[in-house]
């Protein structure tokens, strides 16, 4: 069995000598050591831009019987500052999400949707809801189409609520000056997963996928 990944950059892969950023997508395998991980996330992109630029379509003729599309977006798709990017959730991301979902299915493949992460924006000592209403259309969209989904959203939520504040800095992209050659300055990304995070996501990723009876334990 395969596993295909269709996101956005806090699923992407990155070279480790370049920058300490890890996609939850790179570590998936760490998880399911018996399934083939292709892939195909990319920053910066949202439904819209995913298709667009055919790379979807670079997966026509690799999907086999059985399986898994793993779709995940939201981060730029709510990006109206970006309105190349930019889908509306009740409109086109919900209808791109359904083609994602026909796409797979069409092919063979058993199409599941996961909710973006939260992202980590604290205020006044309270985690703050992220994404607007984006994960709600997707999970319409899932009970809509029939389709496996893994609320990814919800979960690394609660994950972030956990370590707190100060604590859940170590999920994401907190680097100091000088220790990180992509961000020679520091920086303090929210939204943008180091191992520690990118690990604890992609091991809800696999669990949910078990739980599904999509992949064997």
């Amino acid at each position: 069995m395969k596993i295909f990944i269709c996101g956005d950059s806090t699923a992407d892969t990155y070279d480790p000598a370049q920058t300490q950023m890890v996609g939850w997508g790179q570590v998936l395998g760490e998880f399911l050591p018996n399934v083939t991980i292709c892939n195909h996330a990319k920053a910066g992109r949202s439904t819209r831009t995913f298709l667009e630029e055919g790379r979807l379509q670079q997966l026509d003729g690799e999907i086999r019987l059985g399986d898994l599309v793993l779709i995940q977006f939201a981060h730029n798709d709510e990006n109206k500052e970006k309105p190349e990017r930019y889908a509306d959730p009740w409109g086109s991301f919900s209808e791109n999400l359904a083609f994602f979902v026909r796409f797979a299915r069409e092919r063979g493949g058993v199409p599941v949707l996961l909710t973006p992460i939260c992202m980590r924006v604290w205020q006044d000592g309270v985690l703050c809801e992220t994404h607007g209403e984006y994960p709600e259309a997707m999970r319409a969209v899932a009970q809509k189409l029939g389709v496996p989904l893994i609320d990814i959203y919800r979960e690394s939520f609660r994950a972030v609520e956990e370590a707190g504040e100060e604590g859940s800095k170590a999920f994401f992209m907190h680097i100091a000056p000088g220790t990180d050659p992509r961000f020679p300055e520091g920086t303090c990304d929210n939204a943008h997963t180091r191992r520690a995070g990118a690990v604890r996501f992609a091991e809800m990723v696999a669990k949910g996928l078990i739980r599904a009876g999509l992949v064997e334990p």
